[in-house]
């Protein structure tokens, strides 16, 4: 395909569709270059999107897409890119070889969680153990959860945001010692066990969490828990183009989603790494279409 259109969205999400919906109705010509493999594939369902709260992520997805069919001069194409390479225009190139070419490039691939290496633990994950409070929080509130850490800063207020949800907390780091003393005394204090084994397994059925089994061969009952996965980037389409990132790993954006790369933009989890909800991801995909749409209307305008 020859033609340069307006702008390549890569990244089929929240934040990609949305930007979609936006430079639809600025009447531009948009591709949606979607793999269809989302961050939240194992989620059961969404919430936190006023309107859409308790939906499931894929009929999130299919509503989005049909929305999108009103607006002729967006394409949605399930495709993997696998190479974006910056000339006079963006050189798209799929996994099939195709290539497209565009004036902007929006990129909203998102994240992928890295959970920790337990045995089954992929089981319940997105089941009854979760990474984000806001997004699950309330379907586990008070009951008897876990907690497990990785990073020890991040986790002291990961531990502070769960016990909102549930005063009925084992904190575990899964093998590692908790070296902040303060910290361990306050956690106590709050009548919450701090265990530092190793996690063997997980036990229950259908994902539904019934009891956590270490290493020396205790164990501890619990309904559910939240775990702390570490976050990277789904892509690294911003380093083939040469952007900058934030100190979370995150692409630097200003408030229009535009990088220090002219012509690159991003959205959703590749630039805002917490917390992550639907609502951000797709509000940071509208912000995104308008920093597009302002800088080839100031273009196109100004000659």
């Amino acid at each position: 395909m020859n033609t340069v259109i307006d702008c390549a969205i890569i990244g089929g999400g929240p934040a990609g569709l949305n930007a979609a919906l936006i430079l639809g109705r600025a009447r531009r010509n948009v591709l949606l270059f979607d793999n269809d493999n989302p961050r939240n594939a194992v989620t059961q369902e969404s919430h936190g999107f006023i309107t859409r709260d308790g939906i499931k992520p894929k009929e999130f997805r299919e509503i989005a897409r049909k929305e999108l069919g009103k607006y002729p001069s967006v394409v949605y194409l399930k495709r993997e890119v696998i190479t974006v390479i910056k000339n006079k225009e963006f050189e798209v190139v799929t996994s099939e070889r195709e290539k497209y070419y565009s004036k902007a490039i929006i990129i909203s691939t998102g994240l992928k969680d890295i959970l920790p290496g337990i045995e089954n633990i992929s089981d319940f994950y997105g089941k009854s153990l979760f990474h984000c409070p806001y997004c699950d929080g309330w379907e586990l509130r008070d009951k008897p959860l876990v907690v497990i850490i990785g990073d020890q800063v991040q986790g002291f207020h990961f531990i502070q945001t769960i016990y909102n949800w549930s005063k009925d907390l084992i904190v575990l780091t899964n093998g590692k010692v908790f070296q902040d003393l303060e910290q361990k005394n306050f956690i106590r204090h709050k009548g919450i066990r701090i265990i530092e084994n190793k996690i063997k397994k997980f036990e229950g059925g259908n994902g539904q969490m019934e009891k956590i089994v270490f290493d020396n061969g205790e164990s501890v009952l619990r309904k559910g828990g939240f775990v702390m996965p570490q976050l990277i980037q789904s892509s690294d389409f911003g380093k083939q183009l040469g952007c900058e990132y934030n100190s979370l790993g995150g692409i630097s954006v200003d408030s229009f989603g535009r990088t220090n790369v002219q012509g690159v933009y991003a959205a959703g989890d590749a630039s805002v790494i917490n917390p992550a909800q639907i609502i951000i991801a797709a509000a940071e995909g509208v912000r995104a279409a308008a920093g597009v749409n302002t800088d080839l209307t100031q273009k196109e305008f100004l000659g």
